[in-house]
């Protein structure tokens, strides 16, 4: 029984260290380089969903380029 309880914190012990330093890496490449949106609704028709309301496109916004201002002519610009 007490194998089991040390395996069992050992297992916990590596998964919160791992957890802790993942979330703050995952959150700032979502907020400085890139992350995922849906694009619902008729707004963007027909460049984005041209299905109509029924259905929904998968976008990757990128924040990278925006930073840099290297934004060019035809790019879509998300604004929130």
């Amino acid at each position: 029984m007490a194998q089991s309880q040390g395996w069992v914190r050992r297992y916990a012990k590596a998964f919160f260290k791992g957890f802790f330093v993942a979330v703050p890496v995952a959150v700032t490449f979502l907020d400085r380089v890139a992350c995922v949106a849906r694009v619902e609704g008729a707004s963007m028709q027909p460049s984005l969903n041209p299905g109509g309301s029924q259905s929904s496109d998968v976008v990757l916004l990128n924040h990278w380029k925006m930073r840099n201002f290297e934004v060019q002519r035809g790019d879509i610009v998300s604004l929130v």
